[in-house]
């Protein structure tokens, strides 16, 4: 798959290159790094549902819910388009305020084919899984001030090491379809591929919530998503 981490929507992990409107979200849950300490607010249970553009491919929504059960937190993400369906869940718990990655596990149908990959705590003990990651890289954002810089390294579905260059642009108000919120504004960037980049929007009140993704690729912006619907508890 083309750009790293850009390799499928992320509850369609693994669904061949014939279907690119599914790699160009793989970045929602990918990144993580060594765990940082929760300075910025604690995990907040939401539910969400995003809508993803991609130029000349069918949009498609995505289903976020991030949960909490019996101390243990569950961040979980599903799509579906005609003939393909996926999902992804990530479990962690936070001990002595570090989020640590327990489980994880994504699957997915296309036209009658399907595929399963999970990864326990000792795969998970060096480096975390995606979803759990996406709460840790939007922590990191939010305690970070502008114009730090860091480099994730994560777990990918299969288990194998991906590594991506992050910068933290800044904050800004921005209006959506669910609302005003506060966005703090990432910037990331795959080694040796400035060429292509990624621009994630993270809430400051819900650390893991997405409020909007862009991705560009030789200057011009190839996919956009959107949060259209946000309940909590």
């Amino acid at each position: 798959m083309a750009y790293g981490a850009l390799k499928a929507v992320t509850p369609f992990e693994g669904i061949p290159m014939r279907i690119p409107v599914l790699r160009r979200f793989g970045w929602l849950a990918l990144m993580t790094l060594a765990m940082p300490a929760l300075a910025a607010p604690q995990p907040q249970a939401f539910s969400a549902r995003y809508h993803l553009e991609v130029a000349g491919w069918p949009d498609a929504d995505i289903r976020h819910r991030l949960s909490h059960d019996a101390g243990h937190w569950q961040s979980e993400m599903s799509a579906s388009l005609p003939g393909a369906s996926g999902h992804e869940w990530g479990r962690f718990r936070l001990d002595d305020d570090r989020i640590r990655s327990l489980h994880y596990a994504a699957g997915y149908s296309l036209l009658g084919i399907r595929r399963a990959y999970s990864l326990d705590s000792s795969d998970l003990a060096p480096l975390p899984d995606r979803q759990s990651a996406l709460v840790a890289l939007a922590v990191r954002a939010i305690d970070d001030a502008p114009r730090e810089t860091g480099r994730l390294r994560y777990r990918d579905h299969r288990g194998r090491e991906e590594r991506i260059d992050f910068r933290v642009l800044g904050r800004e108000d921005v209006s959506l379809p669910a609302g005003r919120f506060e966005a703090v504004r990432v910037s990331l960037v795959e080694p040796d591929k400035d060429d292509r980049r990624l621009v994630l929007d993270f809430d400051v009140q819900h650390p893991g919530l997405l409020l909007g993704m862009e991705y560009y690729r030789d200057g011009r912006r190839r996919s956009r998503l959107t949060l259209t619907e946000l309940s909590t508890p």
